[in-house]
């Protein structure tokens, strides 16, 4: 068989077996839409969880008021000590330099170990936090998956990423009805300690 028969041969193939060709087309996009930003507001757990967040978030701002006030009137007054001590002389003024080197270090001292505090708090509160949108992203996505399937759907976007879309596209309530049953409230509590550990430990 020469060269030109054997290409005739190969496009006699092709045209016989059109089955083929149409095998490895890519499947036609069905969209659904997703409004997350409705979900994490609305959800039962998601309200119930944000009302304990911001408890705790106040309670951290109020140790933070309770710790710093007494600091910056120790401070304020070591200053006006310090003013005072500058006007005197001899022994005196050396008593009262060495007391105030004393309280400022305990400042110090005390300033550091409300930093340190403030710190434990916020870490405390982000990896709560993190711990709360795990809880509720592990049953969303797989119920963003079920109601795309069950809507004949093979691809869900998220509002934001949408220019526009007509509204028999979006599924939100029911993702959000199904979530509702699935996850009626979440564990406002830190993340486990061997979630928290980086990667690789």
């Amino acid at each position: 068989m020469n060269k030109f028969a054997f290409g005739a041969a190969l496009a006699a193939l092709s045209l016989a077996m059109p089955g083929v060709a149409v095998a490895q087309r890519v499947a036609p996009a069905v969209i659904v839409v997703v409004d997350t930003d409705r979900i994490y507001r609305d959800c039962n757990a998601c309200r119930a969880a944000q009302t304990q967040l911001t408890a705790q978030m106040n309670a951290a701002q109020q140790r933070a008021q309770a710790l710093g006030q007494p600091l910056q009137t120790e401070q304020q007054s070591i200053e006006q000590a310090a003013r005072a001590a500058a006007n005197q002389q001899g022994a005196a003024r050396t008593a009262a330099e060495t007391a105030l080197q004393q309280r400022f270090t305990q400042l110090q001292g005390r300033q550091t170990a409300a930093a340190q505090e403030m710190q434990r708090l916020q870490q405390n509160l982000q990896s709560t936090q993190a711990n709360v949108l795990r809880q509720i992203n592990a049953r969303l996505n797989p119920i963003i998956n079920q109601v795309m399937t069950a809507r004949g759907g093979n691809i869900a976007l998220d509002t934001n990423a949408t220019l526009a879309a007509v509204p028999a596209l979006d599924v939100t309530t029911e993702v959000l009805n199904a979530l509702n049953q699935q996850l009626p409230s979440v564990s406002v509590t830190p993340l486990p300690q061997q979630q928290q550990q980086p990667a690789g430990r």
